[in-house]
């Protein structure tokens, strides 16, 4: 049921691709759903009264999806790459706003294995850990691109080696190596 699943989505996101808006509108309850799981993973420890609510980073994402019109999507996992690519986006972009507007607090160390949470004493981790993943992405872009599917998007080891067209044990070499290496960097910067 899955795979049919990933492939009828696999469909309706090449339908949409080629202009047709029947395809966007069936497309729709089939990623709303990841999408919001994804965005509820990296909101999860949001503080009581913060403005941004998974409803909000999945309209905000979704919306910038919708205006990308030139993407060729090739699958499913394709698609929630780049998905994940938008939401870290506005996650640093609303970290970056914060940031300007309180300095100072103690830094707290992220943890490469879970899942960005955005709380105010996170987001200047969180900017720390965007500079280091920009200068990793200049030494070696594809471990830089397995941090970002892995850690901002969510996508299992096999969906990453789908995406990348590389092999899941490679994707598992790149992602220890990568995390390594970030966690170097950001331990020098503090």
């Amino acid at each position: 049921m899955a795979n049919s699943t990933n492939a009828d989505t696999t469909q309706l996101l090449r339908a949409w691709a080629a202009g047709d808006s029947e395809a966007l509108r069936q497309l729709t309850p089939h990623v709303y759903r990841e999408l919001r799981r994804v965005a509820g993973r990296l909101l999860q420890h949001e503080a009581a009264g913060q403005t941004l609510q998974s409803t909000d980073l999945v309209h905000e994402a979704f919306l910038r999806l919708v205006n990308a019109r030139e993407v060729d999507w090739q699958h499913r996992a394709h698609f929630f790459a780049v998905s994940a690519t938008l939401m870290r986006r506005i996650l640093m972009d609303r970290a970056r706003r914060k940031a300007a507007d309180k300095r100072g607090g103690k830094p707290q160390q992220l943890d490469l294995e879970r899942a960005p949470v955005v709380t105010p004493a996170q987001g200047r981790e969180l900017l720390a850990l965007d500079d280091a993943l920009n200068t990793l992405a200049q030494v070696d872009p594809r471990r830089a691109r397995i941090v970002e599917l892995r850690f901002f998007g969510g996508l299992s080891v096999k969906e990453i080696a789908e995406v990348i067209k590389i092999s899941p044990d490679t994707v598992m070499r790149d992602w220890k190596l990568a995390r390594a290496w970030l966690l170097t960097e950001l331990s020098s910067g503090t």
